[in-house]
């Protein structure tokens, strides 16, 4: 597979959606996430991200301005001990329930599907990290509807079982913009993880649309010691 730049392939889409990026710096020593949301209606801008425990959750910049938060307000990221889970929305809370009773990640997802805000019906993206004895692996997984159709779900998992130092995966909701918004297609796309975390932030908010823009993380977590840093960037301040 081709890697591609991130810079450019962020720059050249105005409506990615929400995207997931995982993999390890090139110096070897990090694990990397990285979470963004974009809006285009007012209830979806209206949003920032904040800490909550040792994950994030989604919150409402202005309440009164709050029309429906069943499918924006949700926590995309928890720790589950040694496992890092990253998703669009509340099947965060699925995954974490569902290893933590022993079920593997493409296990976790067998309950949930695609959202349910037709005609778009937004995929459902996920990845867990793993971290264990220094080694780093990490998953994603896409819930999607068959072109469009409601009736059929299709379910597709990536497994990384060998993180490669420098490299990363980036899936993201949408292919474009679009009415309604066509889904994402094929792999999830590889792309450079630099050692730097504030370079790689900026490099992610900066090409990120402008106007669609709402709110971005990145965590590097130490593959030896399991310390990790955070950033959040938020448009609404």
């Amino acid at each position: 597979m081709e890697m591609i730049s991130l810079e450019n392939e962020l720059k050249n889409n105005s409506y990615p959606g929400r995207g997931i990026i995982l993999g390890r710096s090139l110096d070897g020593t990090k694990a990397v996430a990285a979470y963004f949301i974009m809006g285009r209606s007012e209830n979806s801008r209206n949003r920032v991200f904040v800490t909550e425990g040792e994950g994030i959750r989604t919150q409402a910049f202005d309440p009164s301005k709050l029309t429906d938060p069943s499918l924006i307000i949700y926590a995309p990221v928890r720790v589950l001990g040694n496992k890092t889970i990253v998703t669009n929305g509340d099947q965060t809370d699925t995954i974490y329930d569902g290893m933590d009773r022993q079920m593997t990640f493409e296990q976790s997802l067998r309950c949930r599907e695609f959202e349910p805000d037709g005609p778009n019906y937004t995929p459902r993206i996920s990845g867990v990290m793993h971290i264990e004895n220094g080694n780093y692996s990490y998953a994603m997984s896409i819930l999607k509807s068959d072109n469009g159709n409601p009736d059929a779900c299709l379910r597709y998992t990536f497994a990384y079982e060998k993180a490669i130092p420098g490299e990363g995966r980036f899936i993201h909701t949408y292919k474009c913009d679009g009415n309604p918004l066509p889904s994402f297609e094929g792999e999830p796309k590889l792309v450079q993880i630099p050692n730097d975390m504030k370079e790689f932030t900026d490099l992610l908010w900066n090409s990120l649309n402008e106007e669609n823009k709402v709110s971005l993380f990145v965590r590097y977590i130490d593959i030896a010691t399991g310390k990790y840093e955070t950033t959040i960037v938020n448009k609404n301040k």
